[in-house]
């Protein structure tokens, strides 16, 4: 495993910060989470998928006695993940100075929707506020639509958990070498906002646009989402040449004149139109089958749990059922191999023996 031997404590949150403890978990590392005492997270409930392959032990960290014990598991951990508004640690008594003062290798990461400072700070926010004011939710949905993208995925996942976990692996290497930790201000804004450079690098030569439905991948019939007969949806984005006339073929349209000019945005409603009659007459399970094998750049919507059972991400296990839970295999994979998920605790199942180990060290 490739982070054997790192210990992170994550201290109980919601959201981006969980998801990183996971997958630093589903890397190899030891993940003791602190869970306040009471029921669970009201959204994911008692069995957090999200805890999986971690430990826990509940602590109540306004009580001096619990308060102690999370000093000394701080003291044996390599990093640390919390995900409170700004400030909040500090009156807990375990911000960064006060936990690194014993523990100068430490690496602190802070995990918030708007970072530790800016007007916006101290203000309440969800996901989807954090990519709005990023500017990473303009382009979602096609011009004629609100913007929507699939919930957590670009804000709490993408610019958060994953700009978390880069960063504490980067403090842990620079710990590594010079033995002093640090403090990773990894907010959902700073990392969604920094996810579109991307998309920005296309600005220069014309191909991106402030107006929605204008840009190269907004807009264009060959870069679109069609509903189906059945209700169901095909994805379509055929950029390069080839890949285009591979769909046009397949369509049944390569001798249309209509649809010989690719990269005319003025013919693009109109060619829009045209197709989503097409895709509209037949169930989505035929334009699936129609394009299985080639490169035409078209795929069926898939649920997860369609996703499951489809013959591409079942070969690679991508998805799994495992303790009764559908759940999505440990990512990336080390040479060619995927992690096998850790077992989800129950709340607080590892309190005797975290406390036992603390005792054996002398620091409780």
């Amino acid at each position: 495993m490739m982070l054997q031997g790192i210990r992170v404590i994550e201290i109980e949150g919601l959201g981006p910060g969980p998801f990183a403890a996971m997958m630093l978990a589903d890397l190899g590392a030891e993940v003791i989470v602190i869970h306040r005492p009471g029921p669970g997270n009201p959204v994911a409930g008692d069995v957090n998928l999200l805890d999986r392959g971690k430990k826990s032990i509940t602590l109540d960290l306004k009580d001096p006695a619990d308060l102690a014990i999370a000093r000394a598991l701080i003291a044996t951990a390599d990093a640390l993940i919390e995900g409170f508004r700004p400030g909040v640690m500090e009156r807990l008594g375990l911000g960064p100075d006060t936990c690194r003062a014993g523990n100068p290798r430490l690496v602190y990461g802070r995990m918030t929707g708007w970072g530790q400072s800016g007007p916006k700070a101290q203000m309440a926010g969800h996901d989807l506020n954090y990519i709005a004011t990023s500017g990473a939710l303009w382009y979602a949905s096609a011009p004629d639509a609100p913007p929507l993208t699939p919930p957590t995925l670009v804000g709490d996942v993408g610019g958060g958990a994953l700009y978390l976990v880069a960063g504490i692996l980067a403090g842990l290497l620079a710990a590594a070498r010079s033995g002093q930790g640090t403090v990773v201000d990894a907010a959902i804004v700073d990392g969604s906002a920094h996810m579109m450079a991307l998309l920005m690098s296309m600005a220069p030569s014309g191909n991106l646009s402030d107006r929605r439905g204008q840009s190269l991948l907004d807009g264009p019939h060959w870069c679109r989402t069609y509903a189906c007969a059945c209700g169901g949806h095909v994805a379509v984005q055929c950029l390069e040449p080839k890949f285009y006339a591979a769909f046009l073929d397949l369509m049944g349209l390569s001798d249309d004149p209509a649809f010989a000019d690719q990269m005319d945005a003025a013919q693009w409603p109109d060619q829009t139109a045209r197709l989503a009659a097409l895709f509209a007459a037949k169930p989505r399970d035929h334009w699936a089958a129609l394009f299985e094998g080639s490169d035409a750049c078209a795929a069926p919507v898939l649920s997860p749990t369609e996703a499951a059972r489809d013959p591409h991400m079942a070969a690679r296990g991508a998805w799994t059922d495992a303790q009764g839970l559908r759940q999505p295999a440990t990512a990336p994979r080390f040479d060619g191999a995927a992690a096998v998920p850790g077992p989800v605790p129950a709340r607080g199942a590892h309190g005797s023996e975290l406390r036992a180990d603390l005792a054996r060290r002398g620091l409780i």
